[in-house]
């Protein structure tokens, strides 16, 4: 069966990457949830997609020169269409907490490209570790050097690469860092690399897939999972899958 993961949460209908994002995911039937972790200015690991905060919170500059506490006081339903009150910014132990309540799966997505918040991956790992997550986590990132980090410093975690351009061999490459699936932009993924990924065991779990269309071709492929800003409807659409 195809998983899906809500991308941020459910964003395509609530605002990402808040804890009403994650809990509606919960609630439509989603399998995990992908989020992305950075680091405050003391070191905290919050959720938070953009490095900067204007497109989402009522905020602006940069998330690494706000301090946990400041975070906290901005409203991260701010960029997101309607009224949804006030919604705080999340932090990675906030999110594992609430995960020990259910039984979804969870890629964690660092964002360490523009900054490379040193420190970040030791303590995403010792999160997991100390809330007994290493099963149900998934570490990706578009730095893969940050990647074969995780790897060496916790094995026993999945990573997975995320990648925008089309790769050779994935299934290879993928090995070669220590990757235990790859996580690609749908237009780096035709659909005889996704195949031949299958075929070879190596996950694949591409992004972000809004359009039934496409969720439809995913579904009769055998894609190992999709990642959506719309998980409801494509839970709709898997269970139609499902009774044929």
């Amino acid at each position: 069966m195809t998983l899906i993961f809500a991308h941020r949460g459910s964003a395509g209908t609530h605002p990402e990457n808040t804890m009403t994002a994650f809990n509606e995911a919960a609630r439509v039937g989603a399998d995990g949830i992908e989020t992305d972790v950075q680091l405050s200015k003391d070191g905290e690991v919050i959720i938070m997609h953009d490095e900067r905060l204007d497109r989402t919170t009522n905020a602006s500059g940069y998330v690494k020169d706000r301090t946990l506490r400041e975070l906290k006081t901005c409203n991260a339903s701010f960029g997101f269409k309607g009224n949804w009150g006030k919604e705080k910014i999340p932090t990675l132990e906030e999110l594992l907490l609430w995960l020990n309540d259910n039984h979804l799966l969870c890629n964690i997505e660092l964002k360490n490209t523009l900054f490379l918040y040193p420190g970040l991956e030791e303590k995403v790992i010792q999160l997991v570790r100390s809330y007994k997550m290493e099963e149900r986590i998934i570490l990706s990132s578009f730095n893969h050097y940050s990647l074969v980090n995780c790897h060496q410093l916790a094995p026993e975690l999945e990573t997975a690469p995320l990648y925008r351009d089309g790769l050779y061999m994935p299934w290879v490459y993928a090995k070669a860092i220590g990757g235990s699936a790859i996580h690609p932009n749908i237009r780096a993924a035709p659909d005889i690399i996704i195949q031949a990924c299958l075929s070879m065991g190596l996950p694949v779990r591409p992004y972000t897939i809004n359009k039934p269309a496409e969720m439809k071709r995913l579904f009769q492929l055998g894609c190992s999972a999709i990642i959506t800003d719309f998980p409801e409807k494509a839970v709709e659409i898997r269970k139609g899958f499902q009774m044929k």
